[in-house]
């Protein structure tokens, strides 16, 4: 029987004003600061529109990140609330509680707290304030003190700053959340800061006119899918502070092209790059060119249906580039395995870092695993293996297991469906569920004899 801790006092307390919304908003003026947000995680996640609004408007500290209370179903909803609920001018009530809020974070980090620490001289007012825009409160605040000499006697000008995500499509201009903090902006008179962090675009010639409400130079994480070489190098010529770069379904007539070389001149310039996914991409023997201008420590790397040749895969290996990498993804590459050297010492290298590894549907034979297995053992921090979609036999999934269980980093892994289970594996229609059922019961008992409990084996049928 599962016992469930009793409630504290703090919890009927605020479970007692989310009950009685008059009075929680009310109460707003008077209850300490210190059980802000606490109230306001129950009121996020009981969905309370009202409270949520009356805090926001009221809000005691300079900022408020909602990354830690990922709702995905509600987000839109609450979001659309909180920034209505935006004071970007003195509340005309004198008697009400001050708001401090300066910075409203709706962006998905779950790793930073609902509030930063107290401010201090010694750092940044809030860890994820915006640094590259000309118009972020960072900036802004630095005009003001530097021209406060200058001009004493008026009081600096109030700034905010709205940090999001955005996916954006042909249907952005019906898009009632993104219309909302256009209008935001606009209703600001230029104090509020809209800083996108993550910005996804699907069919980029449909959405030049949202982009040019946004400074791309806020933009951390950038994913463009479909779309012209041609014409992503000028995005990537304003967003040049990216910490990961995805690419999917991206069209190139030729390697020789300028767009080519124009797009790795800014690569070249990407500094702060760790991420880097192209899906949908041919780079047949031309992957080295993009690995040579990459930075050093790049942390993710995905190949994903790049038509990666032999050649592409022996550079990769060699590649210095690619030697601290926690991520690698080749997936759906019909590489070719009679040689597995390169990729043999391309895990030797990878053997102190890597967490995360996928070579799915690329076409792996039981030879080509017995050779890897020795390398692919040594890869002491792995945490995920996906090797799913090859022709592999029931023998050498057995063997495969033997080598994985004592990587005691190593906890999930999802393997290929045996090609006994079909009648015949390149036609995948009729799947035996019976064998399949009897390849599950084998590797749980193998998983129980090496004592991994803790290990988790799963596959796809699709």
């Amino acid at each position: 029987m599962d016992f469930k801790e009793p409630p504290t006092l703090l919890d009927i307390a605020i479970q007692c004003l989310l009950n009685h919304e008059p009075l929680a908003i009310q109460a707003l003026q008077e209850i300490p600061r210190e059980l802000f947000v606490p109230l306001f995680t129950a009121a996020f996640k009981g969905r309370h529109e009202k409270i949520l609004s009356a805090m926001v408007k009221s809000w005691p500290f300079f900022c408020l990140h909602v990354g830690p209370l990922s709702m995905q179903e509600v987000q839109p909803k609450l979001w659309k609330v909180m920034v209505e609920s935006l004071q970007l001018f003195p509340a005309e009530n004198p008697a009400s509680r001050s708001p401090k809020l300066r910075i409203l974070d709706l962006t998905q980090h779950p790793g930073y707290k609902t509030k930063c620490p107290v401010i201090t001289t010694t750092c940044k007012p809030c860890v994820r304030s915006c640094a590259y825009s000309e118009r972020s409160l960072m900036k802004v605040q630095s005009q003001c003190s530097n021209s406060s000499s200058e001009s004493e006697g008026q009081s600096p000008k109030t700034t905010m700053e709205l940090l999001v995500s955005l996916s954006l499509d042909r249907s952005f201009r019906g898009n009632e959340y993104f219309a909302l903090l256009l209008s935001k902006v606009e209703q600001s008179l230029g104090s509020l800061h809209l800083c996108c962090r993550d910005l996804r675009i699907k069919n980029l010639s449909e959405c030049r006119s949202a982009l040019s409400h946004l400074d791309l130079k806020c933009v951390s994480h950038l994913a463009v899918v479909e779309a012209s070489l041609i014409s992503v190098v000028p995005l990537l010529e304003q967003a040049v502070n990216l910490d990961s770069l995805s690419l999917s379904k991206i069209t190139c007539r030729s390697f020789n092209e300028r767009a080519f070389r124009n797009f790795l001149s800014q690569l070249s310039c990407m500094d702060h790059l760790k991420e880097l996914s192209l899906s949908s991409f041919c780079l047949t023997d031309h992957l080295e060119h993009v690995l040579r201008v990459l930075p050093a420590d790049l942390d993710f790397l995905q190949l994903l249906f790049c038509e990666l040749s032999y050649s592409d895969l022996k550079f990769l290996s060699q590649c210095p580039q690619v030697n601290y990498l926690k991520l690698l993804d080749v997936s759906n590459n019909s590489i070719f395995w009679e040689d597995c050297e390169p990729f043999y010492c391309l895990l030797e290298n990878l053997s102190g870092t890597l967490q995360h590894l996928a070579i799915d549907h690329c076409l792996l034979t039981d030879a080509t695993l017995s050779i890897l297995a020795p390398a692919l053992s040594r890869c002491s921090q792995l945490r995920l293996f996906s090797f799913s979609s090859n022709p592999i036999t029931m023998p050498m999934l057995r063997r495969i297991l033997e080598y994985l269980t004592p990587m005691t980093q190593l906890k999930y892994v999802i393997y290929p469906i045996p090609m006994h289970c079909y009648g015949r594996w390149h036609d995948r229609v009729c799947l035996d569920q019976q064998k399949l059922v009897d390849v599950n019961a084998q590797l749980k008992i193998m998983l129980q004899e090496a004592e991994r409990d803790d290990m988790c084996w799963i596959t796809y049928t699709g």
